[in-house]
């Protein structure tokens, strides 16, 4: 996806899914919310929170970086 500035972008619970954290996007919802999520170091429950390249999503003492 592309935002307002012309930025390409992922949103949070897409990317959950993607990297197969979450089956679901009802799982990927729940895992958010739960606050077990960090985005680039800060606990993130915002399940469309835009991820842009380079960003670093944790979970579960694992870091995935976004590569888009």
């Amino acid at each position: 996806m592309i935002d307002q500035e012309g930025k390409e972008y992922i949103e949070l619970n897409a990317f959950i899914k993607k990297i197969n954290l979450a089956t679901t996007g009802g799982q990927a919802k729940n895992v958010i919310r739960s606050g077990e999520i960090k985005l680039n170091g800060v606990i993130e429950t915002r399940n469309r929170k835009k991820l842009y390249h380079d960003d670093v999503v944790e979970y579960a003492g694992k870091k995935h970086t976004v590569k888009i």
